[in-house]
């Protein structure tokens, strides 16, 4: 069952929209969408899905939707869906309760129904009206995990204005970075900027997935989800409707690429600025 790396790893992202503060509703459309895309592009070695699913990107809503990992019913039903399709999810993100504190926490689920890891997210919005910070715990660390022998650096919405997470991944041997978010229709240069830059910047294969859809106040997720080749190609995208994105990537043609152009050797020990 495993995915041999001198084959093409199939990388499968769903893009949705979520309706705030409902749970349950919000469980039942990602399942959905899993099985029509996991059926329509069958053999999918990894899915993705976006930041906040099961509740919307809301801050006043987190606390009411949040579940502990043990007792959670999204994770409940991924785990359903990973033996079910025999595939891995990078499990977008839910509100996690632990210890009366909460957390913006991607599930990582293989193909057994197994959870083997979790990334919470490392920075956390509080502009332009949103509370993120004031909710939500950071997390402590990037998160990188190895399945199937292919290594996927974790990361969530915000992250992606840091370029030194993803280039820690990088160093740390990453062959994939995915980008988990709901992102508001009115940065849309941004994340087509940053998103594509992630991957030129580390010769890494790219998944940029966000939702879709309204937002309380009259406000937009931006849809546009992408994945991207090591060289900033987009190999699939969507618009502003629900579905899949989808694309075969080649991990040896990247490694040979890496091989030719050997940027990491190129980088200083230290950038110390000199004030003149």
């Amino acid at each position: 069952m495993g995915t041999d790396k001198k084959e093409k790893v199939r990388l499968l992202a769903i893009q949705m929209e979520s309706v705030i503060g409902e749970l349950d509703l919000n469980i039942d459309t990602v399942k959905n969408l899993l099985i029509a895309n996991l059926e329509k592009y069958e053999g999918a070695d990894f899915v993705f899905l976006p930041e906040v699913w099961t509740v919307g990107w809301h801050t006043p809503a987190f606390i009411n939707t949040a579940e502990t990992l043990e007792e959670s019913k999204a994770v409940k039903m991924l785990k359903e869906i990973a033996v079910k399709y025999n595939t891995n999810i990078i499990g977008g993100s839910f509100i996690r309760k632990e210890n009366n504190k909460y957390f913006n926490s991607c599930p990582v689920i293989n193909r057994y129904g197994e959870v083997v890891a979790i990334y919470d997210k490392n920075h956390l919005f509080s502009y332009y009206g949103d509370n993120e910070g004031g909710i939500i715990t950071k997390g402590a660390n990037p998160v990188m995990v190895e399945i199937d022998g292919i290594k996927i650096g974790l990361t969530i919405c915000f992250d992606i204005r840091f370029p030194e997470i993803y280039r820690a991944y990088r160093k740390a041997g990453a062959d994939i970075l995915v980008n988990m978010a709901a992102w508001g229709k009115t940065k849309k240069i941004p994340w087509d900027t940053m998103t594509a830059s992630r991957a030129i910047e580390n010769q890494t294969y790219m998944v940029a997935l966000t939702q879709t859809g309204l937002l309380p106040d009259g406000k937009e997720n931006l849809g546009h989800s992408m994945i991207f080749d090591y060289n900033g190609n987009i190999l699939d995208q969507i618009d502003e409707i629900e579905g899949g994105v989808y694309a075969e990537v080649n991990l040896p043609e990247m490694y040979e690429f890496r091989d030719k152009c050997t940027i990491l050797n190129d980088i200083k020990t230290d950038y110390e600025v000199v004030i003149k």
